[in-house]
């Protein structure tokens, strides 16, 4: 009667490579734990109007300031400064995200992991 054996697996084998991909995985862990601290103290600026309007952004979303050119402020023409005002937000907000992306695709190597930001 034939006994069926498992192979040899050399010594630890696969406990070798699953040690390492642990490590890995800790060690992007921490790599993504010091990219969003950098980017939570991360400042962002954006303009609109030539200079008209600057916002400037956090790394995690929030407007810290707003700067409006007094010449830009017409009484008359509201709507032009708050589109202005939407414009260097949005441009803002697209930075910080571009800056995200860019900082977490070098820690992937370029992967799209899903959940992540």
């Amino acid at each position: 009667m034939a006994k069926h054996r498992m192979p040899p697996m050399g010594g630890m084998g696969g406990m070798g490579n699953m040690n390492n991909m642990i490590k890995q995985a800790q060690k992007m862990q921490q790599d993504m734990l010091k990219m969003q601290e950098e980017m939570e103290v991360a400042e962002f600026e954006a303009t609109s109007g030539g200079g008209a309007v600057t916002v400037k952004v956090s790394g995690k979303k929030e407007v810290t300031a707003i700067k409006i050119n007094p010449e830009v402020v017409d009484a008359d023409d509201v709507e032009m400064l708050e589109d202005l005002i939407l414009v260097a937000v949005n441009d803002a907000m697209k930075k910080v995200d571009g800056a995200s992306s860019e900082r977490l695709g070098k820690l992937t190597g370029g992967m799209n992991i899903p959940g992540l930001f």
